[in-house]
């Protein structure tokens, strides 16, 4: 698989990233607003074969993050968006999770179903079919969840 290569504004640095894996949903264009756990259709990570060492372990976690390079972005980012769920509110990009970004790098909690030799059976991901997969992140209850965490200007 390719790298994918951004280089910095300021042309001193080169970042390089390549794919692990890629993902795979049912939806080829865009991805709905859903309940995702109940959503329909097959949803797995195909991780390439040389990093399938990286699963050890993986199986006993509910869930993880997926991160991946929104390699379907539509439009180019924008810092003042009016988000799907903003009643009209305009809202700064980065308290968004727009998939307009400036670097097309996208996020997403995934809960693992099973794990079959290089594949990660998952529930619904709202992420484009033939996704490159980044990394991979264990989602651990007592580091990633704020009890004091709220919804922002969502809730105002």
């Amino acid at each position: 698989m390719r790298s994918l290569v951004h280089i910095s504004p300021n042309k001193n640095m080169e970042i390089r990233l390549t794919p692990i894996g890629t993902i795979h949903t049912p939806y080829l264009e865009d991805a709905p607003f859903t309940d995702f756990e109940n959503a329909e259709g097959e949803f797995y990570v195909e991780l390439n074969k040389e990093y399938i060492d990286g699963l050890y372990q993986l199986d006993t976690l509910k869930y993880c993050y997926l991160l991946f390079h929104i390699h379907k972005q539509k439009k180019s980012a924008r810092m003042h968006i009016f988000p799907p769920r903003g009643n009209g509110k305009e809202i700064g990009l980065f308290a968004t999770r727009s998939p307009n970004r400036v670097n097309p790098i996208g996020l997403t909690i995934a809960k693992i179903k099973n794990i079959e030799g290089n594949r990660i059976y998952t529930y619904g991901l709202d992420i484009i079919d033939g996704t490159p997969l980044l990394d991979i992140k264990p989602y651990i209850r007592d580091f990633d969840m704020k009890e004091d965490a709220n919804l922002g200007w969502i809730e105002c």
